[in-house]
């Protein structure tokens, strides 16, 4: 059978607003996906003959069960009865643990794969409600489309947001979301508003803010230190819990231009902003040419 690499593409949440906290202590939040056209690589080669799901390389201190491309295939695999399996690799680009969404678009990236690989068909939306079952930001990437969300993030409404390009900077540092989102001092309050409002621009002060940024600053000061040296070529900020910050930029070459000043000891990308998923872009290639050879 016909290997299929697609990629898993990054995010950024532009702004990031918590407004409260539900009995089950999960928060409530209002926040902007964007999608970027920068992120790991997966490669799928379907088995028949076994229901055998391996992943390649191991990721460092994360456990096979643990392992979002794993457990993915195995949800897939129990929902629909389906007995086939898969040998993946994975090449990873985007660093672990700094809010770009690398796990769980390495999830939905799986879970689209062997949906169409295993001949599931079972549409975006099944899919979206199987993958918050890994995650709050998996729906985001199986829809794939940038988006406002509501809720834990699961709520989505597609947005089309104006081109840009950015300079993402990880400064080394290894951020716990459950020690952010546990910690005392975090704003839980925040006013709910209009997904107009925000898109409009309307107190852009007020609204394109992380309320994460100000804990993270105050426990890790190389991201402080990061945002503070990104600021100067432009509006700074966090993108989740950190650790990764991130600036917009007019164009391509100007990223360009930050991203040759970044200090040595942070890793950086430029990455452009896309509405509609690289991810879905190649699958949808893929299905054509498979309709051809067919």
């Amino acid at each position: 059978m016909t290997p299929l690499t697609l990629p898993a593409p990054a995010k950024l949440n532009r702004l990031l607003r918590i407004t409260g906290r539900r009995p089950d202590g999960y928060h409530t939040l209002q926040t902007l996906f964007q999608i970027l056209d920068r992120g790991d690589t997966l490669r799928f080669h379907p088995r028949s003959d076994s229901d055998e799901i391996t992943l390649s390389p191991a990721l460092a201190n994360v456990a096979e069960a643990d392992n979002l491309v794993i457990r993915a295939a195995r949800l897939l695999q129990r929902e629909t009865g389906c007995r086939q399996g898969a040998a993946i690799e994975l090449e990873k680009r985007l660093p672990m643990g700094g809010g770009l969404g690398g796990g769980s678009s390495n999830a939905a990236t799986t879970l689209l794969a062997l949906d169409h690989l295993w001949g599931l068909d079972l549409g975006l939306e099944r899919l979206a409600t199987l993958g918050l079952e890994l995650g709050a930001d998996v729906p985001v990437f199986v829809q794939g489309h940038s988006a406002w969300a509501e809720g834990v993030g699961e709520r989505l409404v597609p947005v089309d947001l104006v081109p840009s390009w950015f300079v993402v900077i990880h400064p080394g540092v290894e951020i716990s979301t459950a020690a952010i989102f546990g910690h005392p001092g975090l704003t839980r309050n925040s006013t709910v508003i209009s997904m107009r409002r925000a898109l409009d621009g309307a107190a852009p002060d007020a609204v394109w803010r992380n309320d994460c940024e100000s804990i993270v600053r105050a426990l890790h000061l190389e991201v402080d230190r990061a945002l503070n040296w990104l600021g100067q070529y432009g509006t700074a900020a966090l993108t989740g819990t950190g650790a990764c910050v991130f600036c917009p930029l007019d164009d391509e070459t100007q990223a360009e231009q930050v991203l040759r000043q970044v200090p040595d000891e942070w890793q950086a990308f430029k990455a452009r902003g896309s509405n509609v998923s690289p991810l879905h872009q190649a699958l949808e290639a893929a299905k054509g040419l498979d309709r051809t050879r067919a």
